[in-house]
C-alpha cells in the first residue's frame, strides 16, 4: 500500500507519448506482429482528461476499448538520452487508460492511415494519482491491474514489457526532446476490451487503487 505516498495528478502536461505493442500477449490478442523497435505515437495535451472531469462516451465510435497502462512522468529536459542514465529523467509513475475507438482504428489500419482519430481525441488519456519512484519497493517488477465493474480484466507487470522504461525513454529522446511534465504511456498487457456507458472502471498499482472512472 502506498497510502499517503500518492498524490493528485498535476495539470501540467507538455506532450503525451504512447507505446504500442509492448506486451507479447497483447500483440497476440490483436493479431499483430512483434515490432523490431517500439511503436510510438502521440496524443495532444487536449487528450488528457482533467481531474474531477467526467468521462463521456464519444459520439463518433460504437466500439470504445479500454487499455490500462503504466505511465511515467518526465521530470527533466533531455535529448539523445543514454539508456544507462535514463532513470534520472522520470520521477513518478501511475496507471492510466489509453481509450481507443477500435472500430475507427481498424478501418484506418486497413487503409494504412494514421491512428490519430482513433487514439488522440479529446479526453482519450486518463491518468491516476502519482507515486514517486523512491516509494516503490521493486522498481523493475511493478504489478498493476484493471477492473471493469469490479471484475479483473487486465493484469500486468513491468517485467513483462518487451522494452523497459529506460530503453523507452532513451529511444523516444532520439526523435523528440523530452520536457518536464511529458507523459509516457508504456504499453498495455493482454485483456483489452470494450466498455460501455455505465461501466465502473478502476486501476490499481500493487495493492493501491490509483484511478476510478465511470463511463457516462
Amino acid at each position: 500500500m502506498f497510502s499517503f505516498l500518492c498524490f493528485v495528478p498535476k495539470l501540467l502536461c507538455m506532450k503525451i507519448f504512447c507505446v504500442g505493442r509492448n506486451y507479447s500477449e497483447h500483440i497476440k490478442e490483436l493479431g499483430n506482429e512483434i515490432p523490431d523497435e517500439p511503436v510510438i505515437f502521440m496524443k495532444p495535451k487536449s487528450a488528457l482528461l482533467q481531474p474531477q472531469t467526467p468521462f463521456y462516451y464519444p459520439e463518433f465510435t460504437n466500439e470504445l476499448h479500454y487499455e490500462c497502462e503504466l505511465v511515467l512522468r518526465v521530470s527533466k529536459n533531455g535529448k539523445y538520452i543514454q539508456e544507462r542514465i535514463a532513470s534520472k529523467y522520470y520521477d513518478a509513475i501511475t496507471v492510466g487508460i489509453d481509450f481507443t475507438a477500435r472500430d475507427i482504428q481498424n478501418v484506418l489500419k486497413q487503409k494504412g492511415l494514421p491512428w490519430e482519430k482513433a487514439k488522440s481525441w479529446d479526453n482519450s488519456a486518463v491518468i491516476g494519482a502519482w507515486v514517486l519512484f523512491p516509494n516503490l519497493k521493486n522498481k523493475k517488477e511493478i504489478n498493476f491491474g484493471f477492473y471493469k465493474n469490479k471484475e479483473l480484466v487486465q493484469q500486468g507487470n513491468s517485467n513483462f514489457m518487451i522494452h523497459n522504461f529506460d530503453f523507452l525513454v532513451a529511444h523516444i529522446s532520439n526523435y523528440f526532446t523530452l520536457n518536464i511534465g511529458d507523459l509516457i504511456f508504456t504499453g498495455t498487457p493482454a485483456g483489452v476490451g470494450e466498455t460501455v456507458v455505465g461501466d465502473e472502471l478502476e486501476a490499481f498499482m500493487e495493492e493501491t487503487s490509483l484511478l476510478q472512472l465511470t463511463v457516462k
